[in-house]
């Protein structure tokens, strides 16, 4: 009776903190293009690499592609690991592109275009863009925090705004 009991208590929670993530501004779905397993695990899915898009939001013509590592495990399957602050970014071109004149002149440097939970709680995967005015060119930064701590470890992908044929 009581491991029942706090197995209910257990799952209320975890419901409660994904529905607590899952509506905070911001946090944007991205597309899972694919992954590769990069550790075998007994029990619960193998570690990951996964290869995810994403449109910014703001910008039509511009998509972010992102590779990031996922723990697997019984946490990683329940949803309670946290993944590492391993991440990769590259954004394209895809279509035509027409700045907004708040981008241009620079109101929106380091605007978040993207944010990805990767622990139960206080860690996150993020991308913030900025505009190269003298360059003419999209930077997006992707780098992990956390509300303590975040990490160094970083990547950053440019979009030239080009005429689109």
């Amino acid at each position: 009776m009581q491991l029942q009991a706090e197995m209910k208590k257990q799952t209320l929670l975890c419901i409660s903190a994904l529905m607590l993530i899952l509506s905070v501004p911001g946090t944007l779905l991205a597309e899972e293009i694919g992954s590769v397993s990069t550790k075998f695990k007994i029990l619960g899915a193998n570690d990951k690499i996964v290869i995810e898009a994403f449109d910014d939001p703001e910008i039509s013509g511009a998509t972010c592609y992102l590779s990031r590592a996922k723990t697997g495990g019984v946490s990683g399957a329940v949803g309670v690991a946290e993944d590492t602050s391993d991440a990769s970014i590259a954004c394209r071109q895809i279509g035509p592109i027409s700045l907004p004149e708040k981008i241009k002149n620079g109101q929106e440097d380091g605007k978040e275009v993207f944010k990805k939970s990767t622990s139960f709680l206080f860690k996150s995967l993020q991308v913030v863009r900025f505009y190269d005015a003298k360059r003419n060119v999209l930077v997006y930064l992707t780098y992990s925090d956390r509300i303590i701590e975040g990490s160094p470890k970083n990547s950053i992908s440019i979009i030239p705004i080009t005429p689109w044929h």
